[in-house]
């Protein structure tokens, strides 16, 4: 409607610029607003579809600035030596530009490639990475106190002088009061709630446990007799809002037992070795019949030799649980493959979206590309020329969206990675460099397919229309 009849007959239909009309405008608007309604509407989660939209449109207002930033910032080179580089860096802010469209649909694809890559290799080395090395091979769980003597004796045979067995006393408790409080009337973080739900493993010991350390407080004297004393992990502490010098009453064996907060307990709870949210003062305990829970550690051993181990625990002592931590792990890891397959598959749906887009959005520029290549062939440029202009241009896009896939996609991966699963970071280089070269991949390759032809487009029909 808008489009003048010359521009008709001279075959230039792309030549206007700006908004369309306002009822246009409002009219896409309005249609974008019932297709949001409606698929918040009909979605199982509304909060999370409603908070997937919202992050859908934030990421493309970031990706609109980052177009315009990377088009400002060319805008200001000056002096720029070569002449396929010059008119590659003014292709990039020229009105009309692709740099908008390549930077909006390759930059959402390449960050969540980014952040999903990061998340899977972090998480992947700290479970079959880090985990195997300090894991213990064995857990030993239902020890009753009449034999753990002789079940100690026949694993330390069997381990020798490389093995290392660590026993503790174990029983179950529920989290019935904080503070006097009834905790089932209490409103808790979620983050913390977990430690109140259902029965806890707990146990007593006169000195501070391995793989914890002191962060608040004193530790019990051994021979401590007064008041019941606790030892509360720091981290689900802070979540739940505890302080040294509170109470706690929890339920064992159909007894409420109360004790005080005496020091809170940094856990590495990664190491997979014996650890306890609540570790209580020996006397909290004294008489009350509890079993035992035991861990071998062996670095050096083999299959042949755990499996010996845990063919004579399973003979001698049938009632005793037996768990090989590899086993576990391998599980664990065949597990998480499964999930990173799935979330691959979906996060590869979006890239070839993304290269779908931006295979269409360089199509719609051929006609622009077309007019540019006839007028410089015209004034002497080669095809050469015409190439490395094109190469260079799409070659500084890619980097350009590679860039800021890197940086957003990195800081996505760290916060889930270290403040949701609390993990340790590791940024890998690996995944930058293969990001960049799918971008450098995506955007020249296509980019020179789309422009090929327009290389070897005839001058006299064009320069017929201009």
């Amino acid at each position: 409607r808008d489009i003048p009849a010359s521009n008709l007959f001279r075959n230039q239909t792309m030549t206007e610029r700006g908004l369309p009309r306002a009822a246009y405008v409002v009219g896409a608007g309005l249609a974008a607003l019932l297709l949001t309604g409606l698929a918040v509407w009909f979605s199982e989660e509304r909060v999370l579809a409603a908070g997937f939209l919202a992050g859908v449109a934030a990421a493309f207002l970031i990706l609109r600035i980052v177009a315009d930033g990377v088009q400002a910032l060319a805008r200001r080179v000056r002096n720029v030596p070569g002449t396929s580089l010059r008119m590659a860096v003014g292709n990039i802010h020229r009105p009309g530009a692709l740099t908008p469209s390549v930077v909006l649909a390759l930059g959402l694809g390449l960050t969540l490639l980014v952040a999903l890559a990061l998340i899977d290799t972090n998480l992947r080395q700290q479970i079959a990475g880090n985990l195997p090395e300090r894991a213990p091979n064995f857990f030993f769980v239902d020890i009753q106190s009449d034999v753990v003597d002789d079940f100690a004796e026949l694993v330390e045979t069997e381990a020798g002088d490389a093995g290392k067995l660590v026993r503790v006393p174990m029983l179950r408790g529920r989290i019935v009061e904080l503070n006097g409080q009834n905790v089932a009337e209490m409103e808790l973080p979620p983050e913390g709630a977990w430690v109140l739900r259902g029965d806890r493993g707990i146990t007593y010991a006169q000195n501070v446990p391995e793989n914890s350390s002191l962060s608040a407080g004193e530790w019990w004297a051994p021979d401590h007799a007064g008041e019941a004393l606790v030892s509360f992990s720091a981290e689900e502490a802070g979540e739940l809002g505890l302080s040294i010098g509170d109470t706690i009453t929890v339920n064992v064996l159909g007894r409420n037992i109360t004790a005080t907060i005496a020091n809170f307990r940094q856990v590495e709870w990664e190491s997979l070795a014996i650890n306890f949210v609540m570790v209580f003062s020996p006397n909290t305990f004294a008489g009350a019949p509890h079993s035992w829970l035991a861990t071998l550690t062996m670095p050096d051993a083999d299959f042949e030799q755990e499996a010996g181990i845990l063919s004579s625990v399973t003979r001698a002592f049938p009632a005793v649980t037996s768990v090989r931590v590899k086993d576990a792990i391998e599980l664990v890891n065949r597990v998480v493959g499964q999930l990173a397959s799935a979330v691959r598959a979906a996060a590869a749906v979006a890239l070839i979206a993304s290269v779908l887009v931006l295979a269409g959005a360089l199509a719609a520029g051929n006609r622009a590309r077309v007019h540019d290549a006839v007028v410089l062939k015209t004034l002497g440029a080669t095809r050469g020329t015409l190439i490395r202009t094109f190469v260079t241009e799409y070659a500084i896009l890619g980097f350009a969206t590679a860039v800021f896939a890197l940086l957003a996609g990195g800081v996505a991966a760290w916060f889930v990675v270290s403040q949701i699963m609390t993990l340790p970071w590791a940024f890998r280089p690996e995944i930058a460099a293969m990001t960049i070269l799918a971008a450098l991949v995506c955007t020249v390759g296509f980019g020179l397919l789309g422009t090929w032809r327009v290389l070897g487009q005839k001058a006299a029909p064009v320069l017929r229309n201009l």
